[in-house]
């Protein structure tokens, strides 16, 4: 079963997370920050996972440790999903335009976690989150989850760049996470 239920407690941060990798988009996500709600449940929609999230955190100070916190336990969960990775794809894609901006996500579910983050963003925050912390938030997954990622973007208007980032890494995860039909893991060493 590729599904996974997380639960993460700090002096920072309390989270609940369940992802199901063959779910059909739906999620429900309160974070205590609407739009990294509303950025999760496009990850979830288009990559068409089944995803809850109930979190909250230290708002008063930032959004830094929650939106990390999320970034970490929606790795974990991610790397519990998809186990051993025998019979996945592994590598994947996506192109996702939304107006004028456009993200490009290519992943490698391989078991080493790595991101490469280019672009920049036009404003200092959008939705109360600072824009510096959507690269933390795809490291946090990313080595947590042991999965490499190439995230390039632009764009004018910094919503539409950042749902695009987060509709295309979901995209591309349903991909790259799909049972292709092989048998065994996809690697030459044997194991991710």
């Amino acid at each position: 079963m590729r599904r996974s239920s997380i639960q993460r407690a700090t002096k920072e941060t309390k989270i609940a997370l369940t992802l199901d990798l063959e779910g059909e988009g739906e999620s429900r996500v309160e974070t205590g920050l609407p739009f990294l709600d509303h950025m999760l449940g496009s990850f979830a929609k288009h990559g068409g996972f089944a995803l809850q999230v109930e979190a909250e955190g230290d708002l008063e100070v930032d959004a830094h440790h929650l939106v990390e916190d999320v970034g970490i336990v929606l790795g974990a969960a991610l790397k519990e999903a998809v186990g051993d990775g025998a019979g996945i794809t592994r590598f994947a894609d996506a192109s996702i335009p939304m107006d004028e901006a456009l993200a490009t996500v290519a992943l490698d579910v391989g078991g080493r976690g790595y991101l490469v983050f280019t672009g920049s963003f036009n404003t200092p925050a959008v939705g109360r989150i600072d824009t510096t912390l959507f690269e933390h938030f795809f490291y946090s997954l990313c080595i947590q989850a042991g999965v490499t990622a190439h995230v390039r973007f632009y764009g004018r208007n910094d919503h539409h760049i950042a749902e695009a980032i987060y509709k295309g890494f979901g995209v591309a995860l349903r991909k790259a996470v799909a049972q292709d039909g092989r048998q065994g893991v996809p690697s030459t060493k044997g194991t991710l």
